[in-house]
């Protein structure tokens, strides 16, 4: 039997500002489509979008079809339900500092009578402000028998100021439960399996700690470049890009301790105290502690691309890091002394989203002929994507008379294991926002200390700077003073 969209008097809009740009395209529009296909929002959902082309009704009736279409290219979306998703979207042509697309956003709400709203800035950062300024003025925030909520992408900021501004502005017009700062990595099914993983088995729990944790790795690497992102990218750099942002809530999520019970502000309550107990890179500090690098030209699939400096709109003397390592310390009872090093970087030989667990060898080798696994020690992989899943690596006698030890793994895969891919990231997330659970969005007291962090460092680099990057060539596994910065402590860097 064909779904169709509920009757119901409770009516939602979900309004995107920027909804022409390639966020709403490739993932918020998919993302709603399947929401309400799988039945996820009590009553009706009206798609709005906002923004400055000049588009109607149809042509965003069109995109949206095109965006489904693209997504589920078998063929095997709901015809009916499409068409009937169509009719309730709706598009607003106006600029984002312009009054007369807020007094028809005003209109049509009330038109429609729509009793729950939903804000979502798909927009620049520099537009935040103005569309955040332009909703209070024409009191779009206000919560009369339902809901008013806001969805602000990242970068929340750009600096510790301009995150203290924004979130100044944000608060003069919402308050702080109506605020959803989101953080697309928060939603991907293996993150949040690490919160499972850890605390909903009795196994790994009691191992998570200094006692038996030589060091943890965080690396997020991608194939891809900059490509037309480079006005962005010459302003942000891996440290605004990836740092701040997607590895430091990994970084709370391994580290956190468990909350007293699991709802969004104990989840967050622990990331905090995290975030409070890194210890602070400040000054030369900073220079021992964090590692930059820049690609050239090299072979990604056997295809040469262009270096960073030969990106359009990325200046000859650009010392913008597109690599970055970072070594942190946790002060606290737990981690103290358990070193964390942070990898990220783009033009790297695969995609690859992980974190690493490596546990301390055992005090004694008994075994000491061809004992392979005193150099693969144990470790514990969570896998974020793309092949989301978990290993764990250990020593096992090989068969022979002899006692050679091999390193073998115990493999969990998301896919195998439950059938299906999982669900995208957004989709969580979009969900969340309506529903109105927060566990996986950004706290302003989490954006503000993470930001805390990552500025000793940016100023570091400002007082101490250097005339060039070290470089590596596209496609390699990152330059050779990588490998340095890791291996001067007696470690190093798992295989990418």
């Amino acid at each position: 039997m064909t779904t169709m969209i509920s009757l119901s008097d409770e009516r939602t809009a979900f309004i995107i500002f920027g909804i022409t740009g390639d966020l709403a395209y490739r993932k918020l529009l998919p993302a709603l489509f399947e929401i309400i296909s799988k039945k996820r929002v009590p009553g009706s959902l009206y798609i709005i979008g906002f923004a400055r082309r000049d588009w109607d009704n149809q042509k965003l009736r069109t995109i949206f079809q095109q965006a489904i279409e693209e997504k589920f290219p078998d063929g095997s979306t709901d015809k009916e339900l499409l068409s009937s998703i169509l009719d309730h979207i709706i598009y607003i042509r106006s600029a984002f500092d312009e009054d007369k697309g807020y007094e028809q956003l005003c209109l049509l709400l009330n038109e429609l009578n729509i009793i729950n709203r939903l804000y979502y800035l798909a927009t620049p950062p520099e537009s935040y402000i103005n569309i955040i300024r332009k909703i209070g003025k024409h009191n779009l925030s206000f919560e009369g028998n339902g809901f008013t909520r806001v969805v602000i992408e990242k970068p929340y900021g750009r600096d510790l100021a301009s995150a203290k501004l924004l979130d100044s502005q944000v608060h003069e017009v919402f308050n702080e439960e109506q605020i959803y700062r989101i953080d697309h990595y928060l939603g991907k099914e293996t993150v949040q399996n690490i919160l499972v993983f850890r605390f909903a088995n009795g196994i790994f729990e009691p191992l998570w700690n200094r006692r038996y944790v030589d060091h943890i790795q965080i690396t997020v690497a991608e194939t891809v470049g900059v490509g037309n992102r480079a006005g962005y990218y010459e302003t942000a750099g891996v440290i605004r890009d990836m740092f701040q942002n997607h590895i430091i809530q990994l970084l709370t999520l391994t580290a956190m301790e468990s909350p007293v019970v699991f709802n969004p502000n104990a989840v967050r309550d622990e990331k905090l105290k995290v975030l409070r107990c890194l210890r602070p890179l400040v000054g030369e500090q900073v220079m021992k502690n964090t590692y930059r690098a820049q690609y050239v030209s090299g072979l990604i699939d056997g295809t040469r691309v262009p270096g960073y400096k030969d990106e359009p709109g990325v200046t000859a003397t650009s010392r913008i890091e597109t690599f970055l390592a970072v070594r942190i310390q946790i002060d606290n009872w737990r981690w103290a002394g358990v070193p964390f090093y942070i990898r990220s970087g783009k033009r790297l030989p695969r995609l690859m989203t992980e974190v690493a667990i490596q546990f301390k060898q055992a005090p004694l080798s008994l075994f000491e002929r061809q004992n392979l696994a005193e150099d693969i020690p144990n470790m514990l992989i969570l896998n974020i994507q793309p092949d989301e899943g978990i290993t764990l690596t250990f020593g096992a006698k090989a068969p022979g008379s002899i006692n050679e030890i091999r390193p073998v793994n115990m493999n969990f895969d998301y896919v195998k294991t439950f059938g299906k891919e999982p669900p995208d990231a957004y989709e969580r997330l979009l969900i969340d926002a309506i529903l109105g659970d927060a566990t996986l969005f950004n706290r302003n007291d989490e954006v503000i200390a993470a930001w805390e962090f990552t500025d000793g460092i940016l100023q570091a680099w400002e007082k101490y700077p250097v005339q060039y990057l070290p470089v590596y060539e596209a496609g390699t596994t990152g330059p050779p003073g990588a490998d340095d910065f890791i291996r001067s402590d007696g470690r190093q860097w798992c295989s990418l």
